[in-house]
């Protein structure tokens, strides 16, 4: 018996550290005001594999199934086009509309680290503003969920339209439009022969692939640089970008967003703005997270092109982010109280143990009957503070002992000064028991 490659179960220690990962991003999510949504697992094949979902590339990684009353289904491969459809479907909700889903998702892809078969995404989306303050908004909210994780990124952005200015300049034809920008989005991982070679093997006249070949040496140039070069600075993607980048100049973002001229992402339903998140030190190659604008998707799921539904989101990689920090040393939440009975006294532990999570301590029962040096011992080694006895004498006078491990000190209480006594020892370290019931978790 075995997992299905490219899946895993999580518990103990590494689940305590997701959930905590997953507690950051849901409390940033809900401090910029985006709802949360649960979206169904299960969708149309149609619409999962319409011309305006996630293109050729995700559609060749999408599970297909076939229920028994032999409809075409498939799993999601993305928390994006089952909001679209949330939207299309209930043209009642009030724009703009901000949501936020936590949930997994499904790709028959190639596994490797960070990218697994079965993973969880995380979401963010919001519709119904047109403007670029969207975008910024979204980038401040990922620049805060990795600053509270201790992860230094970086935010590459740039913008599809504008890109697509860049090569109707050196005259790429439309129809190979999309192809060129994907195989440039390529850049980092094949290098510019790379991208030549591909670019030939599509076939491409050999007077554009030569000016490819000098929009290549453009790399890592500035917005201001390529738009002067190909003289597209008044077309409209040219003035998203600058309006984009005078905002994050004004935020002072600009150490942490960076433009990169050959940013499209892979997916194809993308009309604007595009970003993705990497490590910034380099030490972990794959994305953290990425997103981008995408204006036409839920409109033409409902058969209307004519409507337009300004829409933008970014989705951060759970299995991503955990890859980068399970090599790093983590003090995981665990009880801050465990009580042990010593003799007879189950009753009064499971008694005293209610009146400490009551209080909103997160509290452990030792009924094991094991030694006592063992249960120290381990209470110990997880990093439980206060260890409360419950013998027979102390059952009679109304009582509990009270081992604090750090101190190593003993004491007798009753069981309102014990609730104190950890209340006011909490508050001078710095925990918050109440908000989080738990040791806090510090990622170094």
């Amino acid at each position: 018996m075995q997992n299905v490659k490219g899946t895993y179960d999580f518990f103990g220690k590494e689940q305590s550290l997701r959930k905590k990962v997953q507690s950051t991003l849901q409390e940033v999510f809900e401090l910029y005001d985006f709802d949360g949504m649960d979206s169904t697992i299960l969708s149309e094949l149609d619409l999962l594999a319409s011309k305006y979902a996630g293109g050729d590339e995700i559609l060749k990684e999408m599970y297909q199934i076939t229920d028994q009353g032999m409809r075409n289904l498939g799993l999601r491969y993305d928390l994006t086009i089952p909001f679209a459809k949330v939207i299309a479907l209930n043209p009642g909700i009030e724009l703009p509309y901000k949501r936020y889903e936590i949930g997994k998702v499904f790709r028959d892809g190639p596994v490797k680290r960070g990218r697994l078969r079965e993973f969880l995404q995380c979401d963010v989306d919001v519709v119904g503003i047109a403007g670029p303050e969207a975008e910024v908004e979204l980038m401040q909210l990922a620049v805060e969920i990795f600053k509270r994780l201790e992860i230094p990124i970086t935010l590459k952005w740039n913008n599809r339209r504008f890109l697509s200015e860049v090569l109707e300049s050196i005259d790429v034809p439309s129809d190979e439009k999309l192809s060129v920008m994907l195989t440039l989005d390529k850049i980092k991982k094949v290098g510019n022969d790379g991208v030549i070679k591909e670019l030939v093997s599509k076939g491409l006249d050999a007077q554009v692939t030569n000016s490819i070949k000098e929009l290549l040496e453009l790399n890592n140039s500035s917005f201001e640089i390529v738009s002067r070069k190909y003289g597209i600075q008044d077309k409209p993607g040219a003035l998203e970008v600058q309006s984009l980048q005078n905002i994050i100049h004004d935020l002072g973002l600009e150490q942490i967003c960076k433009f990169d001229p050959f940013l499209s992402r892979g997916l194809s339903f993308y009309t604007g703005t595009v970003y993705e998140i990497f490590d910034a030190s380099g030490s972990f190659s794959s994305s953290l997270g990425g997103g981008g604008r995408y204006d036409a998707i839920i409109g033409q799921l409902i058969g209307r092109d004519d409507i337009q539904y300004p829409t933008v989101g970014i989705s951060f990689g759970m299995e991503s982010i955990m890859a980068m920090l399970e090599s790093r040393p983590a003090q995981i939440s665990s009880a801050l109280v465990v009580v042990i009975p010593i003799g007879e006294t189950v009753t009064e532990v499971l008694k005293t143990a209610a009146k400490l999570r009551a209080s909103g301590f997160r509290t452990k029962t030792d009924t094991s009957g094991r030694k006592l040096r063992k249960s120290l011992a381990t209470a110990s080694s997880n990093g439980i503070r206060y260890v409360i006895l419950i013998g027979e004498n102390e059952e009679k006078l109304g009582k509990l002992r009270l081992k604090d491990m750090d101190e190593q000190k003993e004491l007798v209480l009753s069981i309102q000064e014990v609730i104190d006594l950890i209340s006011t020892t909490i508050t001078s370290v710095g925990y918050n028991s109440m908000a989080h019931n738990c040791k806090p978790i510090t990622i170094l």
